[in-house]
């Protein structure tokens, strides 16, 4: 399965949510969360994330958030820095999941 990039986004709403790059990670991976679950899937079945940092700065406080969500078996992940098509977001991340037989 594959979720497409993936922000800080009110999911009722799909305006913007700004915050610390914090924040928008766990408000994105909500949502990447959500999408999966909309499919039968979870986040235990991501094998391959992309994270884009307007900031690569933000790395850390990224990495702390996605750690907390992934646990000990992380999924594959490239993280780059990148300019973002919504102006002020600082994190976009898609992902691909093995939704088996």
């Amino acid at each position: 399965m594959y979720v497409s990039g993936q922000a800080a986004l009110d999911p009722e709403t799909s305006k913007p949510i700004g915050g610390t790059v914090s924040e928008e990670t766990r408000l994105t991976l909500e949502n990447v969360k959500a999408i999966l679950e909309s499919s039968g899937a979870s986040l235990d079945d991501v094998v391959k994330c992309s994270v884009f940092l307007a900031d690569i700065r933000d790395f850390a406080a990224m990495n702390t958030v996605y750690s907390e969500y992934f646990g000990q078996a992380k999924p594959a992940r490239t993280t780059v820095q990148a300019c973002l098509p919504a102006p002020g977001l600082k994190v976009e991340i898609d992902c691909i999941a093995y939704v088996g037989a």
